[in-house]
């Protein structure tokens, strides 16, 4: 619109204003007005017309009338309440009208002539309400009226204007000047169109009636129904000074309320009237039948919603299940998205009232619930076992204990049972096996109290309760009490063991099989009752002994030999003494004794014989049988005997046989008793026979020593005693002292027949030497036992009890077979030691304390120079390893082995051990065969015996296995299998919880360590009768992989370090098993010694180190893989050598390692950097085969780093036809296996899949290592979460929480939850954005800044449980691997006070090859560890 034509509109509304009366444009009822402009009808339902009225045809007019041509109603000519309407004509288009007229209502008298009001009709429909009206007399004048109609296509609008006669009958109503107009009134507002309203029943239904023009304060706003209703409660909100909004809210409207509305203002100056609007009212849906039941469970109810048939309006656009527990006044409400639904968490054997809720679009659209289901789910299985269990009275026959109350939320089900089982061991009777009694009681319903009666004394109970119902049972620990002490039983006769003597008697027992208690004391009662000795009075005086509670043996002294003793003993504990056992021991005849002082003088002596003093043995216990004279010739080499302190000489061995078999004693001489009755001369030489002895002339160039040797024989027993009485020196002697009295001319003479002589002696002794040679030596008869050689048994015998050997005859054979063989025929492996040392990172741990191993034994096969082991491995794996498959196959020649007859003690019969090689126990009382034990002795480098090879324990060896620990006094146990693999149970769980008793040993769980290889746990052991208490470790390696080997042998080889380094020298054997004591056994111990024979000979010798342990036990390398990964671990550990260093020692080696040699131009640590890079293992294609597949080839940000299969981390939650890579690879930590997800910075086509991950596997903390878009990318680096509000990615939804920042790291929290199972819970994650690395720097900017990262990450898991962590940079290498090792580093320096960067490194690499991937990196993990240190050291 242009400023002109505003401005004249402008003055046409300012003229319009100041004057009352009409315009002279429209229709002004005038003769010469256009009838186009009064096109208007009178009503055909009112009463009567309106009249036209003009001045010019009625001159005799009242003068009450005012001049001019109007319309008029006469209120005298009608009656009361008559009306006369006036139709306007009908309004369509889209627009907003003016309907402008002039009206006065008058009456001389001042009473009102009627009423006139103004209609508005909507599609020739009813009039309603009025949109203005007024009534009373309002002066002979005429006033101005605007009706602002809103009218919208294709309704159409009506104005009707009417008048109503009054009561009074008096005066004039008259209109005049109607117009309508074509655009807005100036005085009336006018409303904008008024939209349809729908709302669900129930809910307030709001009009909002938007309005422009000027709202004076007398304005009167009105919602007009169709029906003629009228809502006034309205609230006006001005938006500018012609724009206002007025509000009409229809509270809890009903189907009944639904009808078409309209606004309207009122004021003296005319009125506003909008179009009709449709408030529609909804009744929200509601289902006809219940839902039905399809499956319940303990926990739940699976059921079919059936809303096919509902009451009320749709649509549905969600669905719920609304139920409670019956008695429960609480309901809760599920969203359903399907047909059937399962309803979680619910109370077992609990009735619960069901209903489906539906809803429709709009507030309030939820309907009533529907009819319910009343369905009980069914019994749970109880919570967990009843705890609580403790003895309220404990005495030495019975137990009464009690327990804590039950409760629902315990048995899970109103039908239930409570049994006590309890189990106690009995000692075994004549057959040695221990038995355990066991039973189970059942307890009255609701009792917390339970007394066991009939119990044994002094006994561990061991007590379970058991709570069940029909769903399952409930095992509660086993709680162990101890019965009181009573008398002890008596001592089982049949346990009496002793060795009798001549003059003492061992005597060992048995503690009582029922001893009832701790038994204080033994005592001990012997008396004489039979002798065959007539000077010993019988019976003799009984004496007692008493020994100390742990000392089952006594050895009596001072008796007499051949004589009979009674002899009792009986056991004592606090209660008193208990029943007696009797026994009678007959001891030994002793050797005759001698009545000699010193060494008596010969009588007289000659250059042949010799004559001594022969005196009468005496007899003990049994008469001198017979005498011998003992010749024996006296050599340089021989130690020179001593009176009282020689052997003697029990095998008969006349002069000839001497002879023959270069023996240096003979008998010349045997002499009956009768024949020496006092002492006698004898003469030794005398040429004589004596009992078809030779006394041969003595040789006067030999010197000899003379002993008297006596007999005694009784009953089958033979005793014998010696004594030296002279010695006789040799002719040379006698020839010096001839010289001195020669005469100076008889030299020569003499000289030359002494040189003659000589010469002849000469060729006598040649001539002797080959008849020795060549003759064979005689048998030897079975040789009666010395009483010296008894006497010195008997002294070691008490040692023995304590101190077994079980090293059997043909093991100290092959032991010094093995110990034979020396170095001294391999120069080769003398000069390579330096190089190997160099090669294991150092100088040798071990001396040598011999030239050569024990395990070099072969020719065929020699051993291998360190340097050359590289070389040797790959000729042996040429030809599809032939090499090493002839060598495998070769060890099965020859095998056989001895089987037991106990098969229940062995998991594999074809693996029984070797019986010459194997443990035996130390047998229980009257069972053979109780010292059995499936499992060999096999030797350590340089040390015998050093393993023992075994099966992992069986249910029913339990107590064998701790029996054979405790008996060989190990300290180390290597355990190299889980309990169950592939289904089967590999080894029986033989250590306790906390403690247990195996028989009677007592097991108590001291401490446990676990890493991500391998787990330490540390025992005491203890057992019944002995006041020392061992302290056990077990090393359980649980990495070997259910199949084959293990890929790599780095974890292995830090285990064997582990075990040797925690080993005390002193220690028994080291105890080694895995299921069946063979194969990976094998491997352990091949690895152990091999590596000790690297480390100090500078070769190895695995081909007969495998011989010789399969010489030992069969099947100690059960494949052919395994023997080649012996190979492959030793040339790992030669190759990478030692390189932990202990945390006190660290700065000072890291130091030295920076220092850059003059020669080489070079550091250790950039040689121990290279050496990393050339064993780490190169992946060939066929071992990513699954990231190079063609539908995952997009999925890689560079197809240069690509993650092996074997630590792939594939993804769990489905998303439709997606598969499950990601690429992403898993790895340990130092104390927990596949701590880490690495993964490179998510692509925009995998975000969704980064999201499957992280909630796939639990992970609590992501680490972003990588900066957004960065420009070295060559995919952009996007942001794959929402900040703020919630995203989904996939079925993943992602909710930002919150967000916090310092200089170093940005931390945002978010909840992470799979929408199509929301019963999976849901995730609260931690991303941690590091910000000091910058783009192009291969390390940190700020060794500070990453310890900070490291501890908040760490805070942050520990407070979640110890969660997975993703590490993410741009390649998920180098960046992922620094903060993955350097997290391994500080866990390994907390656990075992060391530091290994090389390990750590090594490890992440076996996993992805490309972890720390520059010198820089690797270097800034040492300095990393420095810096901690150096922090760790300011606190």
């Amino acid at each position: 619109m242009n400023t002109c034509a505003f401005l004249l509109i402008l003055t046409v509304q300012i003229y319009a204003d100041g004057i009352e009366g009409p315009t002279a444009a429209g229709c002004t009822f005038e003769e010469d007005s256009d009838p186009n402009l009064c096109d208007f009808t009178q009503g055909e339902e009112d009463d009567f017309d309106w009249l036209l009225f003009r001045t010019q045809s009625s001159p005799s007019a009242n003068s009450d009338l005012l001049k001019g041509s109007y319309m008029l109603v006469n209120s005298s000519q009608h009656a009361v309440g008559h009306r006369a309407q006036l139709l306007l004509q009908t309004l369509s288009e889209n627009d907003t009208h003016c309907v402008q007229f002039s009206y006065f209502l008058y009456s001389r008298d001042g009473h009102s002539p009627g009423a006139l009001r103004a209609y508005v009709r909507v599609n020739g429909g009813p009039l309603g309400s009025p949109v203005w009206n007024t009534s009373g007399p309002h002066g002979k004048q005429w006033h101005q009226v605007e009706l602002a109609v809103s009218t919208f296509w294709p309704n159409e609008y009506q104005v009707l204007i009417e008048a109503t006669v009054s009561k009074e009958r008096r005066g004039y109503i008259a209109i005049d000047d109607i117009m309508v107009l074509n655009y807005p009134c100036y005085k009336a507002p006018h409303f904008s169109r008024l939209g349809d309203e729908e709302v669900n029943a129930g809910q307030n239904a709001t009009f909002q009636c938007v309005a422009a023009g000027r709202a004076s304060e007398a304005e009167k706003f009105l919602l007009e129904r169709h029906n003629g209703d009228i809502l006034t409660m309205a609230s006006v909100k001005h938006l500018s000074h012609r724009r206002f909004v007025v509000s009409f809210q229809l509270d809890s409207v009903q189907r009944t309320d639904q009808d078409l509305y309209r606004c309207v203002t009122q004021s003296p100056r005319g009125s506003g009237v909008s179009n009709f609007a449709e408030l529609v009212v909804k009744v929200p849906p509601s289902p006809i039948a219940p839902p039905q039941l399809l499956r319940a469970g303990s926990t739940y109810l699976i059921i079919q919603l059936n809303t096919n048939s509902i009451l009320g309006d749709g649509p549905i656009i969600r669905k719920e299940i609304e139920y409670r527990a019956s008695q429960s006044p609480w309901s809760e409400v599920h969203g359903v998205n399907m047909v059937t639904y399962k309803l979680w968490h619910l109370d077992p054997d609990t009735e619960y009232h069901i209903s489906v809720l539906l809803t429709r679009p709009g507030e309030g659209g939820t309907g009533p619930p529907g009819p319910p289901l009343v369905s009980r789910t069914k019994c749970a299985e109880p919570m967990r076992a009843l705890r609580g269990l403790a003895a309220t009275d404990i005495q030495p026959r019975q137990l009464s204990l009690q327990w804590e109350n039950l409760a629902f939320n315990l048995t899970r089900c109103h039908t239930y049972s409570v049994s006590l089982c309890y189990r106690y061991t009995m000692a075994g009777g004549g057959g040695g096996h221990n038995t355990t009694v066991r039973e189970c009681l059942a307890v009255e319903h609701n009792a917390s109290r339970f007394t066991l009666r009939d119990l044994p004394p002094y006994h561990a109970i061991h007590v379970r309760l058991s709570l069940a119902n029909p769903e399952g049972k409930k095992e509660g620990r086993e709680v162990t009490f101890q019965t009181e002490e009573d008398i002890p039983g008596g001592i089982a006769p049949e346990s009496l063991t002793f060795t009798p003597l001549d003059d003492m008697i061992f005597l060992k027992w048995e503690e009582p099989v029922e001893p009832n208690g701790l038994i204080t004391q033994y005592e001990i009662s012997y008396q004489s009752i039979e002798s065959s000795d007539p000077s010993i009075n019988v019976p003799g005086p009984r004496r007692t002994v008493s020994k100390l509670k742990n000392e089952t043996y006594h050895m009596f002294s001072n008796l007499h030999p051949g004589t009979t003793y009674l002899i009792s003993v009986r056991a004592r504990t606090a209660k008193g003494f208990g029943q007696t056992a009797l026994t009678e021991i007959t001891t030994n005849i002793s050797a005759p004794t001698f009545d000699y002082g010193d060494m008596p003088s010969p009588l007289s002596e000659t250059e042949s014989t010799i004559t001594v003093l022969l005196r009468p043995a005496q007899g003990r216990g049994a008469p001198v049988s017979t005498y011998q004279v003992v010749v024996e010739e006296e050599t340089g080499k021989k130690v020179k005997r001593e009176l009282g302190v020689q052997e003697c000489f029990p095998l008969p061995m006349s002069h000839g046989e001497a002879q023959a078999r270069g023996t240096p004693h003979y008998y010349t001489a045997e002499l009956p008793p009768s024949s020496l009755p006092e002492a006698s001369p004898f003469t030794v030489g005398d040429n004589h026979t004596y009992n078809g002895y030779w006394n041969s002339p003595l040789d006067p160039r030999k010197s000899y020593l003379v002993y008297f040797q006596a007999m005694s024989n009784f009953r089958g027993e033979s005793r014998i005693n010696c004594i030296r009485i002279a010695r006789k020196a040799a002719c040379k002697d006698h020839r010096k002292a001839l010289e001195v009295s020669q005469h100076s001319e008889e030299m020569g003479l003499i000289l030359g027949v002494c040189a003659g002589g000589l010469v002849v002696l000469i060729l006598l002794l040649g001539a002797v030497i080959i008849i020795i040679k060549k003759g064979k030596p005689g048998n030897m008869n079975k040789t009666p036992i010395t009483y010296r050689q008894e006497k010195s048994h008997m002294g070691s015998m008490e040692r023995s009890f304590t101190d077994q050997s079980t090293l059997q005859e043909d093991e100290r054979m092959a032991l010094s077979f093995m110990d034979s063989h020396t170095c001294g025929t391999r120069s080769d492996a003398r000069s390579s030691v330096n190089e190997a040392s160099s090669l294991l990172g150092g100088s040798p741990r071990h001396q040598c304390g011999r030239k050569g191993s024990p395990y070099h034994t072969g020719q065929l096969h020699p051993a291998v120079r360190v340097a050359d082991l590289l070389q040797h491995i790959n000729q042996m794996k040429t030809a599809e390893g032939y090499g090493f498959k002839q060598e495998y196959e070769s060890f099965f020649d020859g095998w056989d082995c001895t089987k037991k007859k106990d098969k229940t003690k062995g998991r594999h019969d074809t693996l029984l051990g070797y019986d010459r090689h194997r443990v035996k126990l130390h047998p229980l009382l009257g069972d053979p065969n109780s010292d059995y034990i499936n499992a060999n002795y096999i030797d350590g480098y340089h040390r015998s015996n050093h393993f023992i090879a075994t099966q992992g324990p069986k249910q029913e060896t339990l107590y064998d296995f701790w029996r054979m620990v405790w008996q060989e006094n190990c300290f180390s146990i290597v355990m190299i299998t889980k309990l169950v693999e592939v289904g089967r149970v590999k080894c029986c769980k033989y250590w306790p919880e906390d403690t247990e008793m195996y028989g009677d040993i007592k097991i108590t769980l001291l401490k446990t360590e676990t890493l991500a290889e391998y787990t330490v746990r540390t025992f005491a052991v203890e057992r019944r009768g002995y006041s020392t208490k061992h302290e056990v470790r077990q090393f359980h390696f649980t990495s070997w992989p259910e199949h084959g080997v293990p890929y790599h042998a780095t974890g292995l080889l830090a285990f064997i370090r582990r075990v040797k380094a925690s080993t005390p020298p002193d220690a028994g054997p080291v105890v080694v098993h895995c299921s069946a004591g063979a194969g990976r056994t094998g491997c352990y111990i091949v690895l152990d010694v091999m590596l000790d024979m690297a480390e100090c000979e500078g070769v190895v010798d695995i081909y007969n180190c495998v011989k010789t342990l399969c010489s030992r036990r069969i099947n100690m390398i059960q494949t052919e893989e395994q023997y080649i990964f012996i190979h492959d671990a030793i040339l790992e550990a030669c190759l990478c050598g030692e390189t932990a260093i202990l945390v006190n020692e660290f700065a000072v080696t890291y130091k030295e390692m920076l220092r850059v040699d003059s020669q080489s131009n070079s550091s250790q640590l950039r040689e121990e950097f290279q050496t990393l890079n050339s064993v780490t293992p190169h992946v060939d294609v066929e071992e990513c085969s699954i990231a190079l597949l063609p539908r995952n080839r997009e999925k890689n940000r560079s197809m240069d780093v690509l993650p092996p299969d074997r630590a792939l981390a594939f993804l769990v939650t489905t998303e439709g036809e997606s598969n499950n890579y990601i690429n992403a690879a898993l790895a340990d930590s130092f104390h927990r296996q596949a701590a880490f997800i690495v993964t490179p910075h998510p692509l925009p086509g995998t975000t969704a899949d980064f999201w499957r991950l992280v909630f796939d596997y639990g992970c609590t903390a992501v680490v972003m290592l990588n900066q957004l878009n960065q420009s070295n990318s060559a995919w952009p680096c996007v942001q794959y979460w929402p900040e703020p509000g919630l995203q989904q990615y996939g079925p993943m939804e992602v909710e930002f929480l919150s967000m916090s920042a310092d200089e170093d790291v940005i931390t945002r929290l978010f909840r992470v939850k799979n929408v199509t199972r929301l019963q999976e819970g849901q995730l609260v994650m931690c991303q941690f954005q590091f910000l000091r690395w910058s783009a192009y720097r291969d390390v940190p900017d700020s060794k500070k800044a990453f310890l900070n990262l490291l501890a908040q990450v760490h805070k942050w898991q520990r407070e979640c449980g110890e969660g997975r962590t993703v590490v993410h940079c741009l390649n998920g290498g180098g960046r992922s691997g620094t903060f993955c090792a350097c997290n391994i580093l500080i866990e390994m320096i907390q656990y075992q006070n060391m530091v290994d960067v090389f390990y750590a490194v090594k490890t992440l690499r076996n996993c992805k090859p490309n972890m720390v991937e520059s010198l820089d990196q690797y270097r800034f993990c040492y300095d990393l560890v420095l810096e901690y240190l150096d922090c760790f050291e300011g606190r």
